[in-house]
C-alpha cells in the first residue's frame, strides 16, 4: 500500500508543478511571439516573391524599379554659383576645319519682308558631321623575285594590313575593323547589327562571317600586347578580382576579370576557381587582392586580401528590410562599424600624419568585433551565414586602411559591368575560339580606355605595322 504523503510534501510537490507550469507557459508565449514573427516574415517573403515573379514575366518593362515617386526630386543639378562649369561642345581648332561655307544674307528680311536688309558683323557657327562616303583605297602592286633566292617580292604600303591576293585582295581598311571591334566587343552589338550599321550608314556590304574573320585576325594581332598586360598586372601592387557567369555553346562559363588602375585583363574559362586568376598573377603573388567573398581567392596565401566593403553593406541593407527588429540589432551595429571604417578612410586621405593612430583604432575595431560575433548566437539561416563570413574575414574587413588601398572592388565591377550588358545582348560565344577572341580584344580595348590611348589610331596601327598598341607603361 502507497504511502500518504504529508501536508509540507503536498504543498512542495504543488509548489513544483506551479513552478512547471509558469515555465512552460512562458515558453508557449515565446514561441506564439516567435511563430507570429515567423508568419509576418513569410508573408513579407511570399510578397516580395511575388513581385518579383510578376516583374520577370512583364517584357515590356523587365528593368522596372517599381512606380514613380509621388514628389521626385527635380532631374539636374541645383542652380547657383556652385553649379560648376557650363557645359559646352568646343570648336574646332583651324587644321580641324574641312569645308567652309559662305552664308550670305537673305534678299528680303524673314519676318516684314522688306528688301532693306544691311550687314552689321560677321559671326562664325561650326558643325560636327559623320561622313557617309566610305574611302575605297586601290593599291597597284609591284611584284618581283629575288635575284640571290628567286623568292617572290611584293611591295608593302602603309595602310595595308596584309599581303594576300587573288580571291581575298578585297579587304576591309585597317580603321574599319578597329571600328568592328569596338561596336562587338566594347559596345555589344550583334555580328547581324554591325552589318546592318555600316550598311545603312555608309552603304558598305559585309557578311556577320566576314565581321567574325576580321575579328579573329584583329586577336591574332594584337596577342603580344596581352602577354605585355599580364606582366604589367603581376607587378601592381594592388589588383582588384571578380567573376561573373558566361555562356560558351550555351554551356556555364565564368569570365573573370583582373583590374590595376592602368590595365585590365579579361579571360572566359569554364571553371570559376581562382586558378584562372593565378595564370595571371602566380600563386605567390604578394601585393593587395581586393575582391568579394568568395574563398577561392583564399589559396593566394602570400597575397593581403581586403574583402569588399560594399558587398557586406548591400548584404546588411538587405537583411534590415525584412530582419524582425530583435534580430536586427547586430547587423545595424555592423553597418554602422563598417561605415566608420570608411569615414576614416576619408580622414586618412584629408591628413595623412594620422596613419598611426588608425593601427590602434583598427585593432581596438577587430577586437571588439570578434568580440560581439562570440556572443552572438542568431538563429535564422541568413544571420548565421554571415557570421561565419566574418568571423572567418576577420582581419580582411580593415586591410586598406593600414596599406592606402581600395575598400571595395569598385575597378573590378566597373571592368565587369559592360561585359554584363554584352551577355544580355548576345548569350555568351558560341565556341571556345570565339571566347578566346572575346577576351583578347576586351583586354585590349579595356586596357587602352583606361590608358587614354586613342583605340581605333592604335589598332589601326598595330594592324598596319604589327607593334604592339601599348607603348606607354602601365
Amino acid at each position: 500500500m502507497a504511502r500518504r504523503l504529508t501536508y509540507r510534501e503536498l504543498v512542495a510537490e504543488n509548489d513544483r508543478l506551479r513552478r512547471i507550469v509558469a515555465e512552460q507557459k512562458a515558453q508557449l508565449e515565446a514561441q506564439a511571439r516567435r511563430i507570429a514573427s515567423l508568419e509576418k516574415m513569410v508573408a513579407e517573403l511570399r510578397e516580395q516573391i511575388e513581385e518579383l515573379t510578376r516583374r520577370g514575366k512583364r517584357q515590356a518593362a523587365p528593368f522596372s524599379k517599381g512606380p514613380p515617386e509621388e514628389a521626385p526630386r527635380p532631374p539636374g543639378r541645383k542652380p547657383g554659383d556652385d553649379y560648376g562649369t557650363k557645359a559646352y561642345r568646343k570648336s574646332p581648332t583651324p587644321d580641324q576645319i574641312t569645308e567652309t561655307y559662305e552664308v550670305a544674307l537673305p534678299a528680303t528680311c524673314p519676318h516684314c519682308h522688306s528688301s532693306a536688309v544691311y550687314e552689321t558683323h560677321r559671326d562664325v557657327q561650326y558643325q560636327v558631321e559623320l561622313p557617309q562616303a566610305p574611302i575605297y583605297r586601290r593599291f597597284d602592286l609591284h611584284v618581283g623575285a629575288c635575284r640571290s633566292c628567286w623568292e617572290r617580292v611584293q611591295g608593302r604600303h602603309p595602310l595595308q594590313t596584309s599581303d594576300a591576293l587573288g580571291a581575298a585582295r578585297s579587304q576591309l581598311g585597317p580603321v574599319l575593323q578597329a571600328f568592328l571591334a569596338v561596336l562587338q566587343k566594347q559596345l555589344g552589338l550583334a555580328h547581324g547589327k554591325c552589318v546592318k550599321l555600316l550598311q545603312t550608314v555608309w552603304g558598305i556590304r559585309l557578311t556577320r562571317g566576314g565581321v567574325v574573320q576580321a575579328l579573329q585576325r584583329l586577336a591574332r594581332r594584337v596577342a603580344p600586347a596581352v602577354a605585355q598586360i599580364r606582366q604589367s598586372i603581376r607587378a601592381s601592387p594592388e589588383v582588384a578580382v571578380d567573376e561573373t557567369g558566361w555562356r560558351i555553346g550555351g554551356r556555364p562559363a565564368w569570365l573573370h576579370t583582373q583590374v590595376t588602375d592602368g590595365a585590365v585583363h579579361y579571360a572566359i574559362a569554364t571553371s570559376r576557381a581562382a586558378e584562372v586568376s593565378a595564370q595571371v598573377l602566380g600563386w605567390d603573388y604578394a601585393g593587395l587582392l581586393v575582391h568579394d567573398g568568395f574563398r577561392s581567392y583564399d589559396n593566394f596565401l602570400q597575397a593581403q586580401h581586403q574583402q569588399c566593403l560594399a558587398h557586406i553593406l548591400r548584404r546588411c541593407r538587405g537583411l534590415l528590410e525584412w530582419l524582425p527588429r530583435r534580430s536586427a540589432t547586430m547587423v545595424q551595429w555592423l553597418k554602422k562599424h563598417l561605415q566608420e571604417a570608411l569615414v576614416q578612410r576619408d580622414r586618412l586621405q584629408e591628413r595623412p600624419r594620422v596613419r598611426l593612430t588608425l593601427r590602434a583604432w583598427v585593432a581596438f575595431q577587430r577586437l571588439e568585433l570578434l568580440e560581439r560575433l562570440n556572443r552572438w548566437r542568431p538563429r535564422l539561416r541568413p544571420l548565421r551565414r554571415l557570421r561565419r563570413f566574418l568571423l572567418r574575414y576577420n582581419g580582411n574587413l580593415f586591410t586598406f586602411l593600414s596599406c592606402n588601398g581600395a575598400a571595395t572592388s569598385w575597378r573590378a565591377e566597373q571592368a565587369i559591368r559592360p561585359a554584363v550588358v554584352n551577355r544580355k545582348v548576345w548569350g555568351g560565344n558560341r565556341t571556345h575560339a570565339g571566347a578566346v577572341v572575346q577576351s583578347t580584344l576586351m583586354t585590349v580595348l579595356g586596357t587602352l580606355d583606361r590608358r587614354g590611348q586613342a583605340v581605333l589610331d592604335d589598332l589601326a596601327r598595330t594592324l598596319c605595322t604589327g607593334r604592339t598598341p601599348l607603348p606607354c607603361a602601365a
